[in-house]
């Protein structure tokens, strides 16, 4: 039986609907008030909600060792999905009580009830992007600097306890996703680009990542739990790309006009702190923080040949990706 975190989630609950579409027995854990519409959503349009009503969900969450344990026991594998993302400074201990503390509970239990892989949904944020390298690939590692953002710390920090359990004795794999795009909830995380360029996005950075489309993090995270490879990392991107082309891809889609005007430094500078203003008088979180306006300005690009060339795996198509993901919500908000 597989032990799964973060079902409810957007990558979550992929990874639940190809493990349930595969037959694999999962023990999904979720958050007494977590809601179940996105995987509900998921399952529904894939006609498949007899697979969705036959889930046995696990009512806790990472902080409840006495509980996990009782659930970890009746597993072989651990799929750690969930995670706090947040660049928010005051989220600052929330990132290290969720993403660190709690990767560590969970590798601490697998490693007492002798687990045969632990599976950690990690991401490129932990890799040295201020390496010298052209590509980052998994070679490239982390160096603390004032580029890191908080959660990038938090996710290396989670990392690093599960590379103690991997040296402890565990069977573990780590896998890296670049900017994760699917069809989740589009007001929050990687889905709101969506939302954001649907709402009339006048303005285009000229900093590049990479992207993934999230049924193929979905696709390699449930191969690798059932590969024989251990103690490995690896980045799951499907290509690198301008947040200008994935915005023009995006508006063409969606049939509204493309953003117009280039992000300047002097202009993020301002957009950040006009941001952090209204945030304080309001008492609302930032839409914009110095790490993301930071962060999407930056070129990045990452490679994926490692994980294509262990499982002679070929990406979806980015335009495919922006296209479909589009159509659906088009559906969902009409």
């Amino acid at each position: 039986m597989i032990f799964l975190t973060g079902g409810t989630g957007l990558v979550g609950s992929h990874v639940l609907l190809d493990l349930c579409l595969k037959g694999k027995d999962v023990l999904a854990l979720k958050r007494e008030k977590s809601s179940l519409e996105i995987c509900e959503k998921l399952f529904f349009n894939h006609n498949k909600m007899d697979l969705f009503h036959s889930i046995r969900w696990c009512i806790g969450d990472l902080e409840n060792t006495p509980l996990l344990d009782d659930y970890i026991s009746e597993c072989n594998v651990v799929v750690h999905v969930a995670g706090l993302v947040s660049f928010q400074n005051s989220d600052k201990q929330k990132l290290i009580d969720v993403n660190v503390n709690g990767t560590a509970n969970l590798v601490n239990i697998s490693l007492s009830n002798s687990i045969d892989k632990f599976l950690y949904v990690s991401s490129i944020a932990t890799l040295g992007r201020n390496s010298t390298k052209e590509i980052v690939d998994e070679e490239s590692y982390f160096k603390n600097s004032k580029i890191e953002s908080n959660y990038a710390i938090s996710k290396y920090l989670a990392e690093q306890e599960v590379w103690r359990a991997s040296n402890e004795g565990l069977s573990v794999v780590i896998v890296n996703p670049s900017v994760i795009l699917g069809p989740g909830d589009w007001n929050s995380g990687s889905s709101k680009i969506f939302q954001t360029v649907y709402n009339g996005l006048k303005f285009y950075t000229t900093g590049s990542t990479g992207f993934v489309d999230v049924e193929d993090v979905a696709n390699i995270i449930v191969m690798l739990a059932e590969h024989e490879v251990s103690n490995q990392r690896f980045i799951i991107s499907g290509c690198n790309e301008t947040y200008q082309h994935l915005f023009n891809l995006i508006a063409d889609s969606f049939d509204i006009k493309r953003p117009s005007i280039r992000v300047t430094p002097l202009l993020k500078e301002i957009a950040w702190r006009v941001e952090k203003i209204r945030s304080f008088l309001t008492q609302s979180k930032s839409i914009i923080t110095k790490e993301t306006a930071e962060s999407v300005m930056r070129n990045s690009k990452f490679s994926s040949q490692k994980i294509k060339k262990l499982l002679d795996y070929n990406f979806i198509a980015f335009e495919n990706t922006i296209k479909k993901n589009c159509r659906r919500y088009l559906i969902d908000i009409k």
